[in-house]
């Protein structure tokens, strides 16, 4: 059974960067659609991207284009998410969750497999 773990947050300074890592275990990534989505205190999970099975089709946000880029890599089951030009409304826990496909409404109910979430904070 597919368990994702993601990895790479920490503190970061407005204007930094910060590589996200969501990494398979128990099973490959296989053709699943991974999206990712943060939650900030007292806000809804928030879907920010998605990258399809054959990374042929790649999903953002309005909030983060263009500063944001997300990668995978199948042979490593590994997804990446690239963040640049961080400001302090990006400040909130990160998720990667698995999915059959992309959709451009990233609705957290059609993700079926989770990570624990990094957390991400974006101060001076």
């Amino acid at each position: 059974q597919l368990q994702l773990v993601e990895s790479g947050g920490g503190l970061v300074q407005p204007g930094g960067s910060l590589k996200l890592s969501c990494v398979a275990t128990r099973s490959t990534l296989g053709s699943n659609a991974i999206g990712w989505f943060r939650q900030a205190p007292g806000k809804e999970r928030e879907g920010i991207s998605c990258v399809s099975g054959t990374s042929d089709w790649t999903y953002y946000a309005d909030s983060v284009k263009g500063r944001f880029a997300t990668s995978r890599d199948n042979a490593r089951n590994t997804v990446s998410l690239q963040m640049n030009s961080l400001k302090p409304e990006d400040t909130a826990v990160y998720y990667c969750a698995a999915t059959l496909r992309c959709i451009r409404n990233m609705a957290p109910k059609d993700y079926n497999r989770w990570g624990q979430g990094t957390q991400v904070t974006v101060s001076s």
